[in-house]
């Protein structure tokens, strides 16, 4: 399986991005898809998932300001961006996970957000 990301630039404070990850196969196969980010001379973080069943967990940090959603029918998963902060900006990776067969990872897109 292949997920391409993409949807990443360069946004002022309070701006929005929306970002997709469009997997080569079916994402119904994937008990949980998601998205991670990673800052400059920081680790991998989880930002936001969503479980096969619809429940969706999210960092404290963009609870309220960031949705992650899901199309079947497209094998997409988003993540509507709103009221982005300097400190959101990152290389941003979707990953999709199945039980007893492993998880997968995006290959990164780039968000910026200016002061």
């Amino acid at each position: 399986v292949q997920l391409q990301a993409s949807g990443g630039g360069l946004v002022q404070a309070g701006g929005s991005l929306r970002l997709s990850c469009a997997a080569s196969g079916s994402i119904v196969n994937f008990n949980i898809v998601g998205w991670y980010r990673q800052a400059p001379g920081k680790q991998r973080e989880l930002v936001a998932i969503i479980i096969s069943g619809g429940t969706t967990n999210y960092a404290d940090s963009v609870r309220g300001r960031f949705t992650i959603s899901r199309d079947n029918a497209k094998n997409t998963v988003y993540l509507q961006m709103n009221s982005l902060k300097p400190e959101d900006t990152g290389v941003y990776y979707c990953n999709a996970r199945r039980i007893l067969v492993g998880e997968f990872w995006g290959q990164g897109t780039q968000v910026t957000v200016s002061s």
